[in-house]
């Protein structure tokens, strides 16, 4: 990557670590959060209200643009929210692509200085993961992050190899889930298939699910067949089975009623931490979000794609 004829002064690389201590998002300077139509619908949703009021209560428009509102006082964005240790944000799975561009902003960038007067107040510049100049430019790049991370299948073109090698690994980790589960029969528990986990609200359970799961799920099932859970209950169970049992989420294949919490949770955490190392091998765009809401973003970004 070059500056015109030179090589830009970050040449070597950069260290950067996101600590989600929110002073990123913290005054007392003012400034823009911009935010553009498809997330601005992904925040409504996640805040679970519909668009109009979260332009309402949390948007201003500045020319044709969105930008997320401020505190009057402390010019901090209106969804950084003190928690037990620090602050954090509150949209933080669905943040505008600015905010997950940080700190790789061209104003940062400009010179050594710049990148070293801003780590004075982002503790995670200079530290912790390594950047190389080429994934700073992809950085920088991520707008429409939304967007599924390969496209959707349905459009990829034929011998791609990156989608290819993403449906690969997703199914080495699905297997290693299940001998994980092998190895451990006694407190995996035995699962006796009675649905009652897949009526999410009635249940009052949460199914998360990774970008690389997503496209897994998406290629297998095949675009036609993605639906969108509209009332609480997986719209995958017919009959009181899952239809798409083979292809399910690591979330579907880990829990069990039966089993023991514990080895469910970091066995969870053990399957994150893969699906993690996954994108950044092949420099995807990693999310963990709920089912409903990665179902319906999948039709956002088709229409939003399409325009």
């Amino acid at each position: 990557m070059k500056l015109g004829n030179k090589f830009p002064w970050y040449s070597a690389g950069l260290h950067f670590e996101c600590l989600q201590c929110g002073r990123c998002c913290a005054g007392p300077e003012g400034g823009y959060i911009w935010v553009s139509r498809p997330e601005i619908r992904l925040i409504a949703d996640f805040l679970k209200m519909p668009v109009k009021e979260l332009k309402q209560k949390f948007l201003n428009r500045v020319g044709l643009r969105m930008t997320i509102i401020e505190d009057q006082h402390t010019r901090d964005c209106v969804f950084l929210q003190q928690t037990r240790q620090d602050r954090g944000c509150a949209i933080y799975e669905v943040r505008p692509a600015q905010c997950r561009n940080w700190p790789f902003w061209e104003r940062n960038l400009v010179s050594p200085g710049t990148w070293n007067s801003t780590g004075r107040k982002c503790p995670g510049i200079n530290r912790g993961q390594y950047y190389s100049p080429e994934q700073i430019g992809d950085k920088k790049k991520i707008t429409k992050w939304w967007l599924p991370a390969l496209r959707s299948p349905s459009r990829a073109k034929e011998g791609d190899e990156k989608n290819k090698e993403v449906i690969v690994r997703v199914g080495e980790i699905y297997k290693w889930i299940e001998d994980q589960q092998f190895a451990n029969k006694g407190i995996a528990g035995r699962c006796e298939v009675c649905g009652k986990c897949c009526d999410f609200e009635q249940y009052d359970h949460r199914l998360y699910v990774t970008t690389p799961e997503i496209i897994y799920f998406v290629d297998k099932v095949g675009i036609a067949n993605i639906k969108q859970i509209t009332n609480g209950r997986c719209c995958y169970q017919v009959e009181g089975k899952c239809s798409v049992h083979a292809y399910r989420f690591s979330g579907c294949r880990i829990f069990c009623c039966k089993g023991d919490a514990t080895f469910q949770s970091e066995l969870t955490e053990a399957a994150i931490k893969k699906f993690k190392a996954l994108c950044a091998d092949l420099k995807i765009p990693y999310r963990y979000v709920e089912l409903p809401a990665a179902l319906k973003e999948f039709f956002t970004a088709e229409h939003a794609e399409e325009k």
